[in-house]
């Protein structure tokens, strides 16, 4: 009987959340991934911080800071949006208790705004579009405005990174390198010297390497 009434109206309330649930469980491994591959990425980018300061490249010092910044911020990012999946899945969870009593899934202002917010981190965005509609046919939301327009991260950066990239730099070189007017005064210049190829290749790896986390 339980079979039939699947097969006309579809999976019950209590099999939708288990599935829901169990795609949010999912998707915090997949962050749980990116955010190991960025911390090994970040440290190799501190390392390669530490040896430019030391050879007193400050320009590419300060460019590698700056992506350690952004890699920073992503982890901030990743890490919120883990803990917002871990939301929405005790909310279903409560959801659950819901329908024992009244038989259907109930409305969830926090559900709907927790999935919209989710719904914008690139690595999730598929999943969440999709949970999303599906929680919205099954009642649990009202359909959803497209505002998942973000603030461009180079303009971003550009109103607060300068003062964590000078923080950045004075923390990975214990203080060798900090605030931009005072490195002009206190490094040489190498502007006339070669480049060290072999720190650009490295410089460059590790940037691309950083992009595509951040690019997610």
């Amino acid at each position: 009987m339980q079979s039939i009434n699947r097969f006309l109206y579809g999976p019950t309330a209590e099999e939708k959340v288990r599935a829901w649930q169990a795609k949010l469980r999912a998707e915090q491994r997949t962050l749980d991934r990116e955010m190991r591959q960025l911390d090994v990425a970040t440290k190799k980018a501190q390392q390669t911080v530490k040896q430019l300061a030391k050879k007193g490249d400050v320009k590419s010092a300060r460019i590698m800071a700056r992506e350690v910044v952004r890699s920073h911020k992503q982890m901030d990012r990743l890490s919120v949006s883990k803990a917002r999946l871990g939301s929405i899945g005790n909310q279903l969870q409560q959801q659950l208790s819901m329908v024992k009593v009244t038989g259907s899934l109930q409305k969830s202002t926090e559900i709907m705004k927790l999935s919209n917010t989710l719904i914008k981190l690139p690595q999730i965005s598929q999943t969440m579009r999709e949970m999303s509609m599906e929680m919205t046919k099954a009642g649990i939301m009202e359909e959803m405005l497209d505002d998942t327009l973000q603030m461009d991260e180079d303009d971003e950066l550009e109103v607060e990174a300068d003062a964590e990239v000078d923080k950045v730099l004075y923390d990975l070189t214990e203080g060798k390198l900090g605030q931009a007017d005072s490195v002009k005064e206190d490094l040489p210049s190498l502007q006339d010297q070669a480049e060290d190829e072999e720190t650009e290749r490295a410089m460059e790896q590790y940037r691309q390497q950083l992009n595509g986390l951040l690019s997610g």
